[in-house]
């Protein structure tokens, strides 16, 4: 039987081309592979996947997509959490039977070497247990967030309050001390939905095969250090770790747009220039990207920033009408600020290799 691994994401861009890009890595060390990527429906609207996935699909012959028939949360379903997240965590719960249905016609003709989860969809743990298939978490963020993300529990049976109540910076094993404050905010309210949530899968992690994260030793050796030592988890043991990164998108962000990022840094003293690029969430009214923009200035340092499409709600996502053509970063920035920033800075639009 071919041999097969299977990657279930969560349903938003940024986590997909992740989990896209883990497959292709796989597919470098062991080309027989077959990778089968499993994909649900959204719990709400965060910008469509079609195009994305039919680049891979006409240039990855080996990675084959699983479309779920949509799932809808029930009428009765209710929350008072302010965050999308509890939405995605229910939908994903929902989609527990369609995950095993999944994996059983994948196994008829396949040996699944693994099923490699995205961190929101811990529920399909349970799937793979029944199942007897090695489950792996996949982390698409760093080790400073995923030694945070395993303390969890710790913090949890230590204070009986949340973390937007504590009154003084939280120790966590291999980090500076974080400002209750620069907690992500799902995160905060031990009361909240959301971060019920996130404590269940940060307990699910726990009974894993192991935890691939996408960075890499030498940049957070001692974050790194800390997780493999156990000291993130208190009260069982810490799986394996398997440092994979820096994944970088081979495709599905090309079109036409230059690398011109990467020749400049060349051109940079080591280890001098600050990188600005906030995620396909991280967007900004125009007030608040000239107010980066005079921090930069002021600040003096060398930088390298990725603007993208501005929003006219500081608390909504970006509107998704301008294209990479339309971004005027003259009108957008201060005047003068991309000629008088010009030998230490440079601004590219949406997106740098």
């Amino acid at each position: 039987m071919k041999e097969a691994v299977v990657l279930y994401p969560s349903p938003t861009i940024g986590h997909l081309i992740s989990l896209v890009e883990l497959g292709k890595l796989l597919l470098t060390y062991r080309p027989s592979l077959s990778i089968h990527i499993l994909i649900t429906n959204q719990a709400y609207d965060a910008g469509s996947t079609t195009a994305y996935i039919t680049s891979v699909s006409a240039t990855a012959p080996s990675i084959v997509f699983h479309f779920f028939h949509a799932t809808t949360l029930p009428p009765e379903f209710s929350t008072t959490s302010p965050h999308h997240t509890t939405l995605t965590f229910e939908l994903l719960r929902l989609n527990n039977p369609n995950v095993h249905h999944a994996l059983t016609s994948i196994s008829e003709n396949h040996m699944i070497n693994g099923f490699i989860i995205d961190f929101f969809c811990t529920p399909a743990v349970t799937v793979a247990h029944e199942l007897k298939i090695p489950c792996y978490y996949f982390f698409t963020s760093g080790a400073c967030f995923l030694n945070f993300f395993l303390f969890t529990p710790t913090l949890h049976d230590k204070f009986d309050k949340s973390i937007k109540d504590f009154d003084a910076p939280i120790d966590v094993p291999g980090t500076p001390s974080i400002p209750p404050s620069n907690v992500c905010k799902p995160l905060q309210d031990r009361y909240d939905e959301a971060y019920k949530g996130f404590l269940d899968s940060s307990l699910k992690m726990q009974t894993s095969t192991g935890i691939i994260v996408n960075t890499f030793e030498k940049l957070e050796p001692r974050t790194i250090r800390a997780i493999v030592d156990g000291e993130c988890v208190s009260n069982g043991s810490t799986p394996p770790l398997y440092c994979i990164g820096p994944l970088t998108s081979s495709s599905g962000h090309d079109d036409g747009r230059s690398p011109e990022s990467l020749t400049w840094l060349d051109l940079q003293p080591r280890g001098s220039v600050v990188f600005l690029c906030f995620g396909s969430l991280g967007v900004f009214t125009v007030e608040q990207l000239k107010e980066i923009a005079l921090g930069l200035e002021r600040s003096g340092h060398r930088f390298l920033w990725v603007v993208r499409d501005p929003t006219n709600d500081k608390n909504q996502k970006a509107a998704t009408a301008l294209t990479v053509a339309d971004l005027d970063l003259g009108s957008l920035l201060p005047e003068g600020f991309l000629e008088r920033t010009k030998e230490r800075g440079l601004v590219v639009k949406k997106w740098a290799p």
